[in-house]
């Protein structure tokens, strides 16, 4: 079986509101990308391992938002598809 995120593969976008004002959030792209000048070039599933999140069990990848509203920023999870 091979999973994709539909959000970062182009067949979806975030849909997400900010829980602060209601505005839509904005994807900055996965989570991981943001953790070193390199990680945006490490295996994505490897970098699962480590996150601190269940998202390599649960198929899932964190992405990073924002508001362009209220500034607010959070992380969602995005259920990836089975392809």
């Amino acid at each position: 079986m091979s999973f994709q995120c539909p959000v970062c593969n182009g067949y979806a976008p975030l849909n997400a509101s900010c829980p602060e004002c209601g505005s839509e959030m904005i994807d900055q792209g996965i989570w991981q990308n943001y953790f070193d000048d390199y990680s945006p070039y490490l295996d994505i599933d490897g970098m699962k391992q480590v996150n601190g999140f269940p998202d390599l069990r649960e198929h899932q990848c964190i992405h990073y938002a924002t508001c362009a509203t209220c500034q607010h920023e959070q992380l969602i999870a995005v259920q990836e598809i089975n392809v």
